[in-house]
Parts: structure tokens; sequence; C-alpha cells
């Protein structure tokens, strides 16, 4: 494919999909702890083998239930967790979530102060190590730690350009590089988060890349 053309489907995609999740999920994402909890909270709801839709509205549905500190979350009793998961339609996970969700809390508090910061600075600006560190988290595997990395680098610039496995593989159902360089060099001003949640709809959706093709002939 030549250059001009893998710039045009990456500006299409970027232009139709370019939302983070977190954006999606109402997360003024800034580097405070607030919204840096709320992140890692959406990251282990969309971990799970659960529609990305139905995570976000989980993720909403916590943050309007006050679950939306460590402390609160810890605090809160099993089955409000429980309860605020099933009206964001979380039914499938909601217990075991539940439980994942308060135990996390409570290792983020002792750990961490409740402050994701603390995270990063003993990472001490070592993407590979912070990757290492979320895995800490209950609820949080790889997947997770990569879904949070990806929107987290809007705010710590340390982490980008940070396209993982899930966002390339977007790229390859697109006919794009899976170089993140290229992809970089290809998607000019566009923020690293950005593109790379636009790669994960890509991913995930078939009917993104579909869309994305078609807009680009």
């Amino acid at each position: 494919m030549d250059r001009a053309r893998a710039g045009r489907i990456l500006a299409e995609l970027v232009s139709a999909y370019g939302r983070t999740y977190a954006e999606e999920a109402g997360i003024r994402l800034k580097d405070t702890p607030q919204p840096l909890y709320r992140l890692l909270v959406l990251a282990v709801l969309l971990s799970a083998r659960i529609r990305a839709s139905v995570a976000v509205a989980a993720a909403r549905a916590l943050h309007e239930s006050g679950l939306d500190t460590p402390r609160r979350m810890a605090g809160a009793d099993w089955q409000v967790r429980v309860d605020a998961l099933g009206r964001g339609g979380y039914r499938r996970y909601d217990e075991r979530t539940a439980t994942q969700l308060g135990d996390g809390a409570e290792l983020l508090t002792e750990r961490w102060g409740g402050d994701l910061r603390r995270m990063r600075a003993e990472a001490d600006g070592d993407a590979g190590e912070l990757r290492r560190l979320l895995q800490e988290i209950p609820g949080l595997g790889p997947a997770g730690a990569d879904i949070f990395l990806r929107e987290a680098q809007r705010v710590w610039p340390e982490v980008a350009p940070y396209l993982d496995g899930k966002a390339l593989s977007g790229a390859e159902r697109l006919g794009l590089p899976k170089d993140p360089g290229r992809l970089l060099g290809l998607a000019g001003d566009t923020e690293p988060a950005v593109l790379a949640a636009a790669l994960v709809r890509a991913a995930l959706d078939k009917q993104v890349t579909e869309d994305s093709l078609r807009r680009a002939a």
C-alpha cells in the first residue's frame, strides 16, 4: 500500500473513531489521583471478555454510585459494588469483579497510598516496569495493563508512544504497517493515545475497518 492511501485510511479512522475509552466513559483524564483511579477501574472492566460498550457503561455506573476513589471502593459493601456493575449491564462477571475491585482498592491504598502517581514514580520512567506493577492489581492482567497504558500515555508522556499488540492488530486489519514508528509517521500530529484507541476499535469491530477503508477509497 502506498503512503498516501495509508495516510488517508488512518485519517478517516481517527476522524470517525478517534475517541479514547476514557472519554467515552466520561473520564476527564488528568495526572491526578481520582481520574487515574477511574481509568484503572475502566481497564479492569475492559479486560474481561465482555463488550467494550458494557464495560464503559459499568464504569459510568460505578462513578455515579460514588465509587470513584480507592477509599470509597474499598469501603463500599460488596453488594453495592455488584449492584452498580449490574446497573451498567456488567452481569456476567459482576460478583467476581466486585471482589477484585474491592481487593484492588485495598492494595492500591496500602501500597501506594491510593495514588497511582506513586506507582509511576516507583517505575521511574520504565514502561515495562510500570506494566509489571499494574498487573499486581487484582483483575488486571497483561491485556488490562496495556489498556491502562494506552490511555494513560495521554498524561504520562514517558509511556508514549504506546501501541500494543491489540492496536497493531487493528493496523493489520486495515492493511497498514504493524510498525509503531511508521504508524505514528502516517498519523501526523494525532496523539498516540487517540491513534491507539482508534486502532483498537478497528481490531474489535469489523464494521469500523470496513467503514474506514470505504471512506478512504
